[in-house]
């Protein structure tokens, strides 16, 4: 099925009084910058405001700025889907075809992250987020892909959240989703938000200084392909609509589209 890409520009106006309402500008409506793509996915914001996006079954990048529009980054990207920039603005990626997590330097340049867990590979590192202190947090679902050789198989026994330092340490983090997906961090790195989307769930946890997690509280009855946060602490989430949380767990708004988002 043909997805179009929809970049929703959501304008923050008003004082944080107004943070139950007011999170759209009055007027603002969808408009669509792309088509003719397979499933975009992995939408991820350079310092100078541009856009990056995955088709992943086209093994594609995607660039967008509002001079150019929608240009080709780059095509060979091992099956990119979630994706982040990190303090460098380096471009992080979950990369499927060979399940691992690279980081791209630039078009030509790339180096691998992370390759395996306990010398096994991975089962297929779908989203991240990324600190601001650098850990990756990256979540492991298991879609089949039929670019796989045959005879690939789900080998790690859980379909788990991980953390992976920037020295490189990588420590499994949760271990009971069904298949965990869109993932999102506060900007002060105290908080992570993680989407279970077959069991239609938001999980929030508390970030401890070494990394790890603690206080599994729910967060919202969705499962979540995709997940973002704005400068007041609302979380927005997608599957057939945008859907906007207060950071107390609210529903405030909720955002329809002509087509369902992926991602955010």
């Amino acid at each position: 099925m043909k997805l179009p890409i929809i970049i929703a520009c959501i304008l923050l106006t008003g004082a944080l009084a107004a943070q139950e309402s007011d999170i759209v500008a009055e007027g603002a409506v969808p408009q669509k910058v792309g088509s003719g793509y397979s499933f975009t996915e992995g939408p991820a914001v350079a310092k100078d405001g541009s856009v990056y996006f995955t088709d992943q079954p086209n093994d594609r990048i995607h660039h967008w700025d509002e001079q150019e529009g929608i240009t080709l980054w780059l095509e060979g990207t091992e099956r990119s889907n979630g994706l982040y920039f990190n303090a460098n603005n380096d471009l992080v990626a979950c990369a499927d075809e060979h399940n691992r997590i690279i980081l791209f330097e630039n078009r030509d340049k790339r180096k691998v992250l992370l390759e395996d867990y306990e010398g096994k590979h991975l089962n297929g590192p779908n989203d991240l987020w990324i600190a601001p202190n650098g850990d990756i947090y990256f979540t492991d679902a298991y879609y089949h892909r039929p670019y796989w050789p045959k005879g690939y198989s789900e080998i790690q026994e859980a379909r788990g959240v991980y953390l992976l330092t920037p020295d490189g340490e990588v420590t499994r983090l949760i271990d009971d989703y069904k298949q965990p997906n869109g993932i999102i961090g506060t900007p002060d790195g105290k908080t992570l938000y993680v989407a279970d989307i077959e069991d239609r769930k938001i999980w929030r946890y508390d970030i401890l200084p070494n990394g790890t997690l603690e206080n599994k509280t729910y967060f919202a009855p969705h499962g979540s392909d995709g997940m973002t946060i704005d400068n007041r602490g609302n979380i927005y989430l997608t599957m057939d609509k945008v859907w906007v949380y207060s950071p107390g767990g609210k529903l405030i708004r909720e955002i329809d589209f002509l087509e369902s988002p992926s991602n955010i």
